[in-house]
């Protein structure tokens, strides 16, 4: 089994200059002056459009992105975060306020509407416990997302989502 593989092209179409990346980078800039196509070969990966893994993140399977717009993107691609394979449980804690604050759930499974499932008015912090994971802004996994991996979220202000609400979760399969 190949490792995971990221190919970046400056161009749209993998056009120009190209940069083949099988990890995290933080500032894609250090490679290539401009980023607008990629092409994953395997693996998955979150691609950001700031650099430091920070703006608005989307998460990329194997295939061809012919262009940054074919997937919602609005601007070029500046950092990008290798998705490690998970294999074994999944589960996160959920929390309606901040610093773990609230009323709270364990999820263990994709859950398309948090709000009506668990009658929580938002959900502002989250420890992750084990497995990848992608909550989204609006329910049915729908909307902005961020990318959760293992670990202690006390506020998602902190990792750039102040004001947005995260109404659904999913699981990142390893069927990348």
């Amino acid at each position: 089994v190949h490792g995971s593989l990221i190919i970046f092209y400056e161009d749209r179409n993998f056009q120009g200059r190209s940069y083949e990346c099988m990890s995290d980078c933080s500032d894609m800039s250090s490679y290539l002056s401009r980023c607008n196509s990629c092409r994953v070969e395997n693996g998955c990966f979150m691609v950001y459009d700031r650099p430091n893994y920070m703006g608005n993140q989307y998460f990329l399977r194997r295939g061809e992105y012919s262009d940054y717009m074919s997937f919602g993107m609005s601007d070029s691609i500046r950092s990008c975060r290798l998705i490690p394979q998970h294999r074994g449980s999944y589960r996160m804690r959920i929390y309606e306020r901040e610093n773990f604050q609230g009323p709270n759930h364990e999820l263990m499974d994709d859950c398309d509407n948090i709000m009506d499932r668990y009658s929580l008015s938002d959900c502002q912090s989250c420890n992750v416990i084990d497995g990848h994971w992608l909550m989204y802004e609006q329910p049915h996994y729908r909307g902005r997302m961020v990318y959760l991996r293992p670990g202690e979220y006390r506020s998602m202000r902190d990792i750039g989502y102040s004001g947005m609400r995260l109404s659904s979760a999913r699981r990142i399969m390893d069927s990348c």
